[in-house]
């Protein structure tokens, strides 16, 4: 069934690769202001996109693989959407329950947008493995808005922590993410 989405998914997966990268990068400018507290922002904030990043391009990887079948590739992506979709939710749930989040943009790229996306793979990965004509083209969508909505989290991590640095560096506090 994926046959004709082979550069689709090349091109996916690079470009996950590179945002990955390009995340790493972000983290960079933010050298202090990450925490590894267990409600704190680099795992609300910061460690999901990266997850998110390589879910994109463990799929792309996935799908580029010549032996796989329409099932197997179904219960691999599947099964790996299925866990997708019960971390995203426990992350909309913080998101949601944060009193510090209050921009609507934020509440749907970090919250809401995750979810729909790994529902929506996962409803993809059940079409493909019924051998439905939908299925290709609705994990396909899945993984664009997963890759779109965090092109746009790291943007907002970056300017974030961008300015925490130039907030530092001129004597502010600076709020924490």
């Amino acid at each position: 069934m994926l046959e004709r989405w082979h550069e689709f998914y090349v091109l996916l997966g690079t470009a996950a690769a590179a945002l990955v990268a390009l995340l790493f990068v972000a983290a960079s400018i933010a050298t202090g202001r990450l925490s590894v507290q267990r409600g704190g922002p680099t795992r609300t904030f910061t460690s999901p996109v990266l997850v998110h990043y390589t879910y994109v391009l463990f799929v792309s990887l996935v799908a580029l693989v010549p032996v796989n079948t329409d099932v197997s590739f179904a219960v691999i992506i599947g099964l790996s959407a299925a866990a997708g979709l019960a971390y995203a939710v426990l992350l909309m749930v913080r998101v949601l329950r944060s009193s510090t989040i209050t921009d609507i943009d934020d509440r749907l790229g970090y919250g809401a947008g995750p979810p729909v996306a790994y529902a929506t793979a996962l409803a993809g990965a059940v079409l493909i493995g019924t051998h439905s004509d939908v299925g290709p083209p609705l994990l396909a969508a899945a993984l664009i808005l997963l890759i779109l909505v965090n092109i746009r989290n790291t943007w907002d991590l970056t300017v974030f922590f961008a300015q925490s640095r130039g907030d530092e560096n001129s004597g502010g506090g600076g709020s924490a993410r």
